[in-house]
């Protein structure tokens, strides 16, 4: 077990990654004893016991899942990591979202037995999108059904992708021992050392002798193939040296084209001490990162910076966090330049100055203070008030405005009041700060039913926030039952359908008309307005005020009040008086017309449909699908995994509210689901009126 030593590391030496899987597979087990091999922590916490160094929060230590992504700094041989153990339920994906927009490279943990998972897909897609490197440790190779093979196989049939085995487990179940290390061909063993520090180096079994060989040879050959000289070498059957493959290795896996694989038990302590060796050996640093890119928000021209202290100062803001002794804590993450403590500098967003009063590097919740932070690195700061996530802090001489991150619409809805008049201020600085920390939470009020409405991604997602406002905020709320975030579209084109505004009054009046022409727009594109006016037939200075008005108007549609998207509306035509037009005016026309445009387009209800995989034993399949064919859900695939049934398929997310009480009774425990949003799709014509008076007689 190494030492903590806090010396200066080089950016090459540098590791910045994320522990990124399914729920349960093991993710913050495995940052536990990364933990503690590095000399971080000297004991071992357990998630069952809730002792976790990076499931700080109680809520994550009660229910024994992750539920924001914690940050720490630790340190194995000559490498400085930064790691990021985030979180494995669908409805914290946002955790792993922002902090994969951040990282250099991941680790994608899979359970031995559960194979790939669904959620196991998203976090792979996700890390495709944001063109993250990545290896894959096979876990719990300890446990009953445990599958080293078939995982390997499920990695390249249901994600796509090109693994190469480093690895192999002597033994499996209860006789896992530990590993074969194809690189060296050697065996490691942990023995019956309860914390796994020693390792013994053996030779590989002579049960295993064949295996190891024909796995090495295909090793070698994937990684040849990346490398035209070690492809010539392997092509004349030459000798290719171990430190001349572990190049090529980690040039493929930085460039996208190979994934290398690993095995363990990290509740056992077996595989995580050669897991690290692997990171440092084959995980990019900031230096093998191509040079971030952004905009001049003067200029608007494309600009770059490299990952240089030299360079000026750029840094993305990718987390904000609450805490009870120093306010508010923004995470950083420094592309270019050096931030320093104490000094000033430019929010590129939103054009204001920003102190950093002192910045941090954090383990969970703990903070260590510094005095300045290099290119590469990610600490947090302490004292920007307008900052908020996927915003720019940079040199104001030098500004650029870096890509910002994009989050997924809630899905499901609650109507939230203060139980006493004591807890109404509190309930909204409470829900201020909670939706500062989490852009997939919103919050509105409906004016119509004078009612707080709060929007999250889950059933689990807006309980523990509830949750936390009690805990944190000290405030007790009452809560309407759940409501699905529907949304209103439209169907067919409307022309030249007009909207008009007009009041006398004595004196001034107020005038103004407006003429629309409205489509049915791409899925997920919302609300889109071009302006075709020509000639002056209206001022410009009050088209900012028309796309304003049908904006606020499309926040709430004709059938039954829910935010209208996916419609393509056009300005082409209008007038206006010399005297009584104004921005009001031409606002409330704008919204007149819209909300009559809309009328005549066919408009249709949207519903949330939900990816979903329940994982059940097979005495209860049938009652299972039985129950599931009920609530509308279309199921597209079943397959085997380890000696349980799995169901893919589509559902609308309004009939899964309580799902999991269902399942508990329908498999007397022993089933699981998961669900994660997917995307919206019309409302069956039967249950449109059920919801339209559903809505009324809330009102």
């Amino acid at each position: 077990m190494a030492d903590v030593d806090q010396k200066e590391y080089s950016l090459e030496n540098t590791r910045n990654l994320g522990i990124v899987a399914h729920i349960d597979a093991g993710k913050t087990t495995t940052t536990e004893r990364i933990l503690f091999y590095t000399g971080r922590i000297h004991k071992i916490g357990n998630v069952d016991d809730g002792n976790t160094a990076m499931d700080w929060m109680v809520q994550e230590q009660e229910r024994g899942i992750t539920i924001t992504s914690a940050a720490t700094t630790t340190y194995w041989k000559d490498c400085k990591l930064n790691i990021i153990d985030t979180p494995g339920h669908v409805d914290f994906t946002v955790e792993v979202e922002r902090s994969l927009k951040v990282l250099d490279g991941c680790v994608v943990v899979f359970d031995g037995v559960s194979g790939v998972e669904s959620q196991s897909e998203t976090v792979w897609r996700q890390a495709d999108r944001y063109g993250v490197p990545r290896m894959c440790y096979i876990n719990k190779m300890d446990r009953m059904g445990a599958d080293f093979y078939g995982t390997f196989l499920q990695i390249i049939d249901r994600l796509g992708s090109n693994p190469v085995g480093l690895q192999l487990p002597i033994g499996a179940e209860s006789t896992f021992i530990g590993v074969i290390d194809l690189m060296e061909m050697k065996g490691i063993y942990w023995g019956f050392d309860p914390q796994g520090i020693k390792m013994e180096i053996k030779e590989v079994p002579a049960d295993m002798a064949d295996k190891a060989k024909e796995w090495r040879a295909k090793m070698v050959e994937k990684i040849a193939e990346t490398d035209e000289a070690l492809m010539d070498k392997f092509l004349h059957e030459q000798p290719i040296a171990i430190p001349e493959l572990k190049i090529a290795l980690r040039k493929a896996t930085i460039a996208g084209k190979i994934v290398p694989v690993f095995t363990g038990a990290s509740a056992r302590n077996k595989g995580v001490q050669p897991l690290l060796d692997a990171v440092c050996d084959y995980l990019p640093s900031p230096l093998d990162i191509p040079a971030i890119k952004g905009t001049n928000p003067d200029t608007k021209a494309e600009e770059e910076r490299k990952t240089d202290a030299k360079e000026p100062m750029a840094a993305l803001a990718f987390k904000i966090m609450s805490d009870p002794f120093v306010g508010k804590l923004t995470f950083l993450r420094v592309y270019s330049g050096v931030l320093k403590s104490g000094a000033y500098y430019y929010n590129a967003n939103c054009g204001e100055q920003e102190r950093i009063g002192k910045i941090v590097r954090m383990h969970a919740n703990k903070q260590e203070i510094v005095t300045e932070i290099s290119a590469g690195d990610i600490a947090a700061a302490v004292g920007l008030k307008e900052t908020k996530t996927g915003q720019t802090i940079c040199i104001k001489e030098k500004p650029i405005l870096l890509e910002g991150m994009s989050f997924p619409e809630p899905v499901i809805s609650l109507a939230i009041e203060p139980e006493t008049k004591l807890d109404q201020d509190k309930l909204g600085i409470a829900m201020s700060r909670l939706q500062e920390e989490d852009p997939t939470f919103r919050v509105k009020y409906n004016s119509e039913t004078a009612q707080t409405i709060i929007s999250g991604m889950g059933e689990l997602h807006l309980e523990v926030l509830l949750d936390r406002m009690k805990r944190e905020f000290k405030v007790n709320t009452k809560v309407g039952p759940p409501q699905v975030a529907y949304k209103e579209t439209i169907t067919k084109k409307a022309t030249d359908v007009a909207g008009k505004f007009v009041q006398q009054s004595g004196g001034r009046g107020q005038y103004g008309h407006v003429v629309f022409d409205i489509e049915p727009g791409e899925r997920g594109s919302g609300v889109q307005f071009l302006n075709k006016i020509v000639g002056g037939t209206i001022p410009k200075e009050f088209i900012s005020s028309i796309k304003q008005g049908v904006m606020e108007c499309a926040q709430s549609g004709v059938l039954a009040g829910f935010p209208v998207i996916d419609a393509a509306l056009t300005l082409h035509d209008g007038s206006y008086h010399d005297v009584d037009s104004s921005e009001m005016a031409f606002k409330i026309a704008a919204s007149m017309g819209f909300r009559e445009a809309v009328k005549r387009a066919g408009p249709i209800f949207l519903e949330p449909i939900m990816k979903l995989e329940v994982v059940v034993p097979e005495e209860y399949l049938g009652e299972v699908i039985g129950d599931l064919n009920s609530r509308r859900c279309k199921i597209l695939e079943m397959g085997q995994r380890a000696n349980v049934k799995v169901i893919r398929g589509e559902v609308p997310l309004s009939e899964m509210f309580g799902y999991s009480t269902v399942i508990r009774s329908l498999t007397q425990g022993r089933g699981s689901f998961t669900l994660e949003p997917l995307a919206y799709q019309e409302v069956p014509a039967s249950l449109r009126e059920k919801i339209v008076s559903g809505k009324e007689a809330k009102r």
